[in-house]
């Protein structure tokens, strides 16, 4: 069998930002590789692509990706929360979904990252599981999901880069594939933020910049131009509650309440931009999702007194992420 070939009638899995769709597989499904679908990003995994013995599983080194799939349990694709990386310091939120649609929650997980499924593994971290959006709070994600593992990892430079997840204690292996390129589409950390008038309370009625119910007034209360002529620090998410494909935008938006709760009388400003024009799903992104640079949502900016962007996040971040990144660069 060819390596990464799909087998007839079984699931493929279909990665769409944070959302996990199953699909009947076919034979003329792309193999392994990211692709744009619809708005979003999404990767095609085929199951029957994982099955032991198609080639050399070791190389004279010892270790391949392949020979971590040859043990006990079934092999799936791993369920990406991202789509943007670029050479560096890669977050890689991601889900392992069982065969009976369930996410495998153990606390940890194992990641080993190769150039080729073949090739020996340069790097293993551990991946630990983080909620999506403020537990007892926020409505999970899509499928019901509430959690999801994140990995950060050292990645050399732009080019494809094959996967493996093994939650810890769990007898199943994820593949996955990371594409990383050269340069970011969205404002890069670095970068200058964009001098979006962003609306807010003064410019127009709640019930139209936000979809949130009840509206996030806190979060309205400030533009990003605004801001950065003022050098007010602050943190900007562009997520749409009501629309998101994935379901993480609310919970999204939660987390930011939540820091701009624990973080305000610091001097930081926390915003809320929707991401359609008109909040109409319709007719596209908005221009300050086009400012920014933005094909997916949601996003979540951290930019300092300097105007320029010091962290950012794609899809679902926690509330104790988002702590530690305000605390280490906007503080």
């Amino acid at each position: 069998m060819a390596p990464d070939a799909a087998g007839p009638g079984r699931p493929a899995l279909l990665l769409s930002g944070s959302r996990p769709l199953l699909r009947p597989a076919s034979s003329e499904a792309p193999r392994g590789y990211t692709r744009p679908v619809g708005r979003v990003i999404a990767v095609l995994f085929a199951a029957a692509a994982l099955s032991a013995g198609c080639g050399a599983s070791r190389t004279a080194h010892g270790l391949t990706l392949d020979s971590i799939l040859e043990r006990p349990g079934p092999d799936i694709g791993v369920t990406a929360g991202a789509s943007e990386f670029v050479p560096g310091e890669v977050r890689f939120p991601f889900l392992v979904i069982a065969s009976n649609a369930k996410p495998v929650e153990r606390p940890t997980a194992s990641v080993w990252v190769a150039k080729s499924r073949t090739g020996k593994p340069f790097q293993r971290v551990s991946a630990r599981l983080e909620p999506i959006g403020v537990p007892g709070r926020s409505a999970p994600a899509f499928g019901g999901v509430t959690r999801l593992y994140v990995a950060h990892l050292k990645i050399p430079r732009p080019g494809r880069y094959w996967l493996v997840a093994q939650p810890v204690g769990a007898k199943i292996q994820a593949l996955g594939a990371l594409d990383v390129s050269a340069r970011s589409r969205s404002v890069g950390v670095g970068a200058r933020a964009p001098r979006s008038a962003t609306p807010t309370l003064a410019t127009a009625p709640a019930t139209r910049i936000t979809t949130s119910r009840p509206p996030d007034l806190p979060l309205l209360r400030y533009s990003v131009a605004e801001s950065l002529a003022a050098h007010k620090p602050f943190v900007v998410t562009f997520a749409t509650p009501k629309f998101c494909t994935s379901r993480t935008c609310g919970p999204v938006v939660d987390v930011v309440e939540a820091a701009r709760r624990q973080f305000a009388a610091r001097g930081i400003r926390f915003i809320h931009v929707e991401v359609f024009q008109d909040n109409d799903p319709t007719r596209g992104y908005n221009r300050w999702m086009q400012q920014w640079g933005l094909a997916t949502e949601p996003w979540v900016f951290l930019v300092g007194r300097d105007g320029r962007v010091q962290a950012k996040f794609e899809g679902s971040v926690s509330e104790s992420e988002l702590a530690a990144a305000i605390r280490a660069h906007l503080l």
